[in-house]
């Protein structure tokens, strides 16, 4: 699992991404959010999230806007930048996988990729609190 995650890791550094900032991307890509929600689906602390947003809405990634009705509170949301960013890392990520399962039957390729889908899948239903 390391070395995988080192592989991911060298495909998101082709597109100048950390995987913090990937992850964080990715969780943005579903809707804004504030940063207590961002610290708490992605599994740091708030100030982990601000650094990190930060850096991302320097870059023009994100954008940081205050929440209606509550002119203290902000949202974070990714740009136009940031989608195409992520497009980008999505597909160096994808295209680094490929060629780690390029020697693979093409069933055993398949199944290799099948099985990263049902891995996220899970991720997704615990987070959720389902069948714990």
């Amino acid at each position: 699992m390391a070395w995988l995650a080192k592989q991911v890791e060298a495909g998101l550094a082709e597109v100048d991404l950390s995987v913090p900032q990937y992850r964080l991307l990715a969780a943005l890509a579903d809707a804004p959010e504030a940063p207590s929600n961002l610290a708490c689906r992605l599994g740091v602390r708030p100030p982990s999230v601000t650094a990190l947003v930060d850096g991302l809405v320097g870059r023009g990634l994100v954008s940081r806007r205050p929440q209606t009705g509550d002119r203290r509170r902000v949202s974070h949301d990714l740009t136009d930048a940031g989608r195409s960013a992520l497009a980008l890392a999505d597909r160096a990520t994808e295209q680094r996988l490929q060629a780690l399962v390029a020697g693979l039957p093409a069933g055993r390729a398949a199944a290799a990729f099948d099985g990263l889908t049902a891995w996220g899948e899970a991720m997704l239903l615990a987070r959720r609190g389902v069948g714990r």
